[in-house]
């Protein structure tokens, strides 16, 4: 309780710009559910919920996109990352959730101009051979300028925006707040763990604001691709970057998002799918450390069918027993092997109860879908969203990497058709399978592999007396304590507290009552409009208390 007043009081101006927005694109009952300030339910009320001419009609997913673009930076990255989860929203909420951009109006240049000398202590000029103030990219976290270093490189000058760390943190608190309130208030929106979504982003974001962890991811993919010359990672300029600010290699080539422009460069969009596809699979399945957003954005051609990938804000990792779970579930679909199939997704599952009879049943529907499908004409994109309609459906969740990891696939296959129409994601797929495949059985991985597990064993019954031996210590001293989480218990305790004091006072009023009859009929001690005094404030009191019972009981049913 003492946490949630401190937020509310905090951040209360931002909450109450939230509530209004929310109400302003017809989501009002939305922010009454959840007890956002009275005076925002207030103004709700007073608006009567109306929906603005702009927003009437509108689906939800859209007014939902609309009011997350005007709510800004934090909210449209969440709407970013919530576009990943496939697992979580059908298709028509994923759509408005891949269209929030975040492009906002550049920093002036005389902020500009302080920004640099925050943050590198020194002002451009001197810093710089030459700066251009006029961003060539601008977002909500940071904006881009041009510039050309003393020796005469060509940079890229990062800049984070002024305030922005103030007001993500404060949305952060929010946030936070809020998926505490919806898991509280929505009992079928607990499965999707929104408490657990909320801290995994604010993880991601502020790592995001941190222009050196970006930094020293694009060092870390350089080093994956230093024997590939077809995979170009700007190089960080590390004597200019710092959390504040980040100095990198200025890309010059051709963007993704525009394909119009390969022709003029002489550029084969077929090689240019090809690279790309086995770059960004060489990522996922062999280093485990990928680009969480190739979108045309990200993606530039360079001469000689060279590819260059910017921004890696938001990055993925891949643990080795996901990566061999991935390749399990690719070979159980080529094989057609539904019960290999039911053992990843089953294992994807986490703690989440599933009706294993039930899921398998609809498992093998899915694998009849694609019988007689060759693999080589597998549509990916596909088949990525027909498991996630199938395990949204058995109410399964997906670990968080392997949501941004078919995000990641889906932008992929949509861009190498883009390059080519024949383009195929599946043919580049199966090699990289097969040779972890043929790495997982090799000899030396199979003799490690068996040291590991020699040790592990060891080391178990090592230490089983020891454990034992405590167990045994800690029940003869009655130590021994089963702990239980049950959901929902604070409030539940609240809920019991408010009743027991309306039930006191329920008692307390009608003894009032009964005891000032009593007095009533006495004929003695002070009067008051002619009637024995204290009889009059015990009923004074009794109707005092009444009311407020009456209203607490009136207030409570609205709050449901």
């Amino acid at each position: 309780m003492l946490r949630e007043t401190l937020v509310a009081m905090r951040d209360l101006p931002r909450l109450k710009e939230i509530s209004g927005i929310l109400i302003r694109h017809g989501l009002g009952e939305f922010a009454q559910r959840l007890r956002l300030p009275r005076a925002m339910e207030k103004a709700g009320e007073w608006l009567n919920l109306h929906l603005p001419d702009a927003d009437a009609g509108l689906p939800t997913p859209v007014r939902v996109r609309l009011a997350f673009e005007e709510l800004g930076p934090t909210f449209i990255k969440l709407g970013q990352i919530l576009s990943t989860r496939v697992d979580v929203f059908p298709a028509e909420w994923i759509a408005e959730f891949e269209k929030l951009q975040s492009t906002v109006p550049p920093v002036d240049p005389a902020s500009v101009r302080l920004l640099v000398i925050k943050a590198l202590g020194k002002p451009p000029e001197e810093l710089f051979a030459s700066f251009d103030e006029k961003p060539i990219g601008s977002a909500s976290i940071a904006q881009v300028h041009f510039a050309t270093l003393h020796d005469g490189s060509h940079v890229a000058v990062k800049l984070r925006r002024p305030g922005i760390v103030e007001k993500v943190d404060a949305d952060l608190r929010i946030l936070a707040h809020l998926a505490t309130l919806i898991e509280m208030e929505f009992p079928d929106a607990r499965r999707f763990q929104p408490v657990e979504i909320v801290s995994q982003f604010s993880r991601s974001l502020k790592r995001e604001m941190d222009l050196a962890v970006e930094a020293r991811n694009m060092e870390r993919f350089a080093r994956d691709f230093a024997d590939d010359a077809r995979v170009v990672v700007p190089k960080v300029y590390w004597d200019y970057t710092n959390p504040a600010v980040n100095v990198q290699q200025h890309i010059d080539g051709v963007p993704a998002s525009r394909l119009d422009q390969l022709a003029d460069s002489g550029l084969d969009p077929v090689a240019l799918a090809s690279h790309g596809a086995d770059a960004v699979l060489k990522m996922i399945l062999l280093n485990g450390f990928f680009h969480a957003d190739p979108h045309p954005g990200n993606v530039f051609f360079l001469a000689e069918h060279r590819i260059a990938f910017i921004d890696f804000g938001m990055v993925g990792r891949i643990s080795h027993g996901r990566r061999d779970e991935i390749v399990d579930l690719l070979a159980a679909l080529a094989e057609r092997n539904e019960h290999a199939m039911m053992d990843v997704l089953v294992e994807w599952t986490g703690n989440t109860p599933v009706d294993e009879q039930k899921f398998a049943y609809d498992i093998s529907e899915f694998m009849f879908q694609y019988e007689h499908v060759p693999l080589k004409d597998l549509n990916i994109s596909q088949l990525i969203t027909d498991i996630m309609a199938l395990i949204r459906d058995h109410g399964i969740l997906l670990p968080p990497d392997m949501a941004m990891l078919f995000k990641a696939l889906i932008t992929l296959e949509g861009l190498g058709r883009q390059l080519d129409p024949d383009f195929q994601l599946v043919e580049h797929i199966t090699p990289f399978v097969r040779e972890l495949l043929l790495a997982r059985y090799h000899p030396k991985t199979l003799l490690k592999r068996g040291k590991l597990t020699l040790q592990e064993t060891l080391g178990m019954l090592t230490g089983l007396p020891r454990d034992i031996l405590r167990l045994s210590k800690d029940i003869r001293q009655g130590k021994f304590r089963i702990q239980l989480d049950l959901q929902r218990l604070d409030s539940f305790g609240k809920q019991l507290d408010r009743s027991t004091n309306r039930l006191t006072m329920a008692i307390v009023t009608g003894c009032l009552i009964i005891g000032s009859s009593i007095v009533m009929t006495v004929n003695a001690g002070p009067k008051l409009f002619g009637l024995p005094f204290f009889g009059f404030i015990g009923f004074m009191i009794a109707l005092f208390n009444s009311v407020w019972l009456i209203w607490s009981i009136w207030r409570s049913g609205k709050e449901l």
